[in-house]
């Protein structure tokens, strides 16, 4: 009989996400939503959030770094008081200083946060969990985030269309000063490995090991890494960029009611995400991981309605269905594609590289993400009017890159 799941101390785990994880989706939602709101540029916000995306990827293997060699209980407690008090300052500095400089500075901090967090969370699940147990835990975490994604844009788009961003603040900071309350009482097993020299030599030859176990050890975790990064270049920062330009300044709705509804379409995104997180645990002994590129080309398909709809309908409404409802069923499949790839990396790789092969993972599929939120920040400004021809560019491309890559994810 294999061990349970819902130990005390992963149950503490799973509360601490769905706190500090509806905090997250929250203030992600509500930072450049405003910065929309009030310069009303695609380019800008485009810059902005690709912007936000460096330090995470700077982060992220620090974060993994860390995750091997510090407790990840501490590592979660730390960087979850640390931000509240990043979005407490961003409350205090509202309308003090240049809006440009408070939104990026402030989102950069949030995502370097996350990108050192999360190496932690996705690293403690098998000290946690059973091996037998181990695509059941990640569901439980897919799922957790992508129900915070629902909650917290709706809430959230609710409370900023009726009191403005302050409160939604003030709500996130209470989010993660009580997740990192309840994370102390986690008990984590931890064995303190003998120091490696300095600093930076630790830094390189983890970094280095790291690197070395995917390209020698496990080359085809390399490949499919690359058609992520294509899926995130192409795809990814296409709704990143898109979804809310599209619905906030595009398309033809009431302009009180734009902020609500693009709350609405972000919950769609995370039910989504919710819906495939459950998908993905429900059938975890059904699905099998050499057809996982199946997955990925239902991820594209979605993508030529939306610019089908924006090409021939004019209703703003009726724009607004389609992008949300195909939306939902990109991240369907996308999560049921990252709960598959996490556990299959986590049954593969050693103990003692786990937390840095997946800061290493987590920081090539994130390089992507910034270049695209740029290009489509650049390109939907570009053409205002034809804002179709890049929703249909970008489902030419991703679709093109799944289609190609089919045999890597037959090798796994």
């Amino acid at each position: 009989m294999g061990k349970k799941l819902f130990t005390k101390d992963f149950t503490l785990v799973v509360l601490g996400q769905i706190i500090s994880l509806f905090g997250n989706a929250t203030i992600r939602f509500a930072l450049p939503l405003y910065l929309l709101n009030q310069t009303g540029s695609a380019a800008l916000y485009g810059m902005v959030t690709a912007c936000a995306f460096i330090p995470a990827i700077l982060l992220s293997p620090v974060g993994g770094i860390l995750a091997d060699r510090v407790n990840k209980k501490n590592i979660m407690v730390v960087l979850d008081f640390f931000t509240a008090a990043v979005i407490l300052a961003v409350s205090l500095l509202l309308g003090k200083v240049d809006l440009v400089l408070l939104q990026t500075s402030a989102l950069m901090l949030l995502y370097g946060i996350a990108g050192a967090y999360q190496p932690s969370v996705q690293a403690s699940i098998p000290m946690l969990a059973s091996q037998e147990n181990y695509m059941a835990a990640n569901s439980i975490i897919n799922t957790i985030s992508s129900f915070a994604s629902l909650v917290g844009p709706v809430l959230g788009g609710i409370v900023y269309s009726a009191y403005g961003l302050r409160p939604v603040l003030w709500v996130c900071i209470v989010c993660f000063f009580l997740s990192a309350v309840m994370e102390i009482f986690i008990k984590m097993p931890f064995e303190k490995p003998e120091p490696s020299g300095n600093l930076w030599d630790t830094i390189k030859a983890d970094f280095g090991e790291s690197v070395r176990f995917i390209r020698q050890e496990k080359p085809v975790i390399g490949k499919a890494l690359l058609v992520v990064c294509g899926i995130n270049l192409f795809l990814s920062a296409m709704i990143i960029v898109g979804m809310p330009y599209l619905v906030t300044e595009v398309l033809d709705l009431e302009a009180h009611e734009a902020n609500r509804l693009f709350g609405y379409a972000q919950g769609a995104l995370a039910a989504g995400g919710l819906t495939g997180g459950i998908c993905a645990g429900v059938f975890a002994g059904k699905l099998s991981i050499k057809k996982t590129g199946n997955l990925l080309v239902a991820c594209a398909a979605p993508v030529f309605p939306i610019g089908l709809s924006l090409l021939f309908f004019e209703s703003g409404m009726v724009n607004y269905l389609v992008l949300t409802g195909c939306s939902f069923l990109v991240m369907v499949c996308s999560t049921v594609f990252s709960v598959q790839m996490m556990s299959f990396i986590q049954t593969e790789t050693p103990q003692n590289l786990l937390g840095k092969v997946i800061a290493v993972i987590l920081t090539i599929c994130m390089c992507a993400q910034p270049l695209g939120n740029a290009f489509y920040g650049v390109m939907f400004g570009a053409c205002k009017g034809f804002e179709y021809v890049v929703v249909l560019f970008a489902g030419v491309v991703t679709l093109g890159i799944v289609v190609c890559a089919r045999k890597i994810f037959e090798n796994l």
